[in-house]
């Protein structure tokens, strides 16, 4: 910004010779005050500009931030909480076969009961995963 030449009280303290036809020191006066009052006005208007610049700023370098730090939060999470309910399935369906296994290897109707837990396991699985988009979908509002 140019540095300005008169401030407020320059123009107020300025004083004029006079000559045999110069002009009205009275309107000098007045328009002069006007001046006075315009130019305090901007300068006025120039500080509350410069103050709302600053809060702006500062709340754009906060929302980056945050917005920083919920894609990071958005990119960890997801993986996380799919193979932690991989994982847990994965165990589920191991503990099945370790309690349950013995038991549907004496039946006859062994391969079709293990068909059915497979079944059940997998559509547990899908279930699992549409849980956690409809999840995520609900974190991004």
């Amino acid at each position: 910004m140019a540095k300005l030449v008169y401030s407020a009280r320059d123009i107020l303290q300025k004083e004029f010779k006079t000559k045999v036809r110069g002009y009205d020191p009275i309107e000098v006066d007045e328009f002069l005050d006007n001046v006075i009052k315009d130019y305090e006005a901007y300068n006025q208007e120039l500080l509350a500009l410069k103050e709302e610049n600053h809060r702006l700023v500062n709340k754009v370098d906060q929302l980056t931030q945050n917005q920083a730090t919920l894609s990071r939060m958005k990119q960890d999470a997801p993986k996380t909480t799919a193979v932690t309910n991989f994982d847990i399935l994965k165990r589920l369906s191991n503990l099945e076969k370790h309690v349950f296994g013995s038991k549907l290897e004496e039946s006859p109707a062994s391969a079709n009961i293990s068909e059915n837990a497979k079944n059940t396991l997998n559509n547990a699985a899908q279930k699992v995963l549409e849980d956690n988009e409809d999840l995520d979908a609900t974190r991004r509002f």
